[in-house]
């Protein structure tokens, strides 16, 4: 059994002492894990860097094997983002939910095209948080827990949209709010129709995603949020009091 195809380097967890067992993640395997040997080595660690663009091959002699992951360097995305923080953490966050809530082996074509794009795209600086937070939304929606930001559950209103329902992940209206309002998600401007995003757009774009990976994409299996993303949220967080938005 073996398939060689462009990914992206999830995990690396230390094997002994110059081993890891890496997840990638490719178009048509998903996330998938596998024995890189040397991947600790001088040589190879370059490569083996979380959020690096590969050419992966595994090969096992059963499909249900571990089996062995080799892999060349094609974007050196990892070492590109260590000069600025924010985009390290984009990339830390983006690996983590992908590894923590894909099935593995199980491919998601539009997923991975949508990271690949996106960590091909990083760049320091703030604008690839409005990218970042909606490809969090396709990851939910590829999962089977899309939200419904198109109109207004209440009233089927498309404009001004306002909210986000935490039960139902339907979109709701400022005029039909009312006395919710204190229990509703804020919905950025830029997730309902507005080119326009700030820091205050962005925690708010990356808690109402928050809700609905913890509840569903990791909550149904009884795991957390990952760290990376929570540092993330932290830094977006710190981002807005220091502009004045929080």
């Amino acid at each position: 059994m073996d398939w060689e195809a462009p990914a992206v380097v999830l995990d690396l967890r230390p094997y002994g002492e110059g081993d890891a067992v890496a997840t990638v993640m490719t178009a048509e395997h998903g996330a998938h894990r596998g024995l890189a040997r040397g991947a600790q080595s001088r040589t190879r660690t370059a490569v083996w860097q979380v959020g690096n663009l590969v050419t992966a091959r595994w090969v096992a002699r059963l499909s249900e094997q571990l089996g062995s992951l080799t892999a060349e360097l094609v974007h050196p995305a990892a070492a590109l983002a260590m000069d600025d923080a924010l985009s390290l953490a984009i990339l830390s966050s983006a690996c983590a939910v992908a590894e923590g809530a894909l099935p593995e082996r199980e491919g998601h074509p539009r997923v991975f095209d949508a990271l690949v794009g996106m960590i091909a795209r990083l760049q320091p600086g703030e604008a690839a948080l409005t990218e970042y937070v909606r490809w969090e939304l396709l990851l939910l929606a590829d999962l089977g827990y899309g939200l419904d930001l198109s109109s207004c559950a209440v009233t089927g209103a498309t404009d001004p949209l306002a909210y986000v329902s935490p039960r139902t992940g339907r979109a709701v209206s400022e005029a039909a709010a009312g006395v919710w309002r204190e229990r509703l998600l804020p919905l950025p401007a830029f997730l309902a129709g507005s080119d326009s995003a700030g820091p205050a757009d962005w925690v708010a774009g990356l808690r109402v995603t928050e809700h609905f990976l913890a509840r569903d994409a990791f909550g149904h299996h009884h795991r957390p949020l990952p760290a990376a993303r929570a540092m993330l949220r932290d830094r977006v967080e710190r981002l807005a009091r220091d502009n004045g938005d929080a």
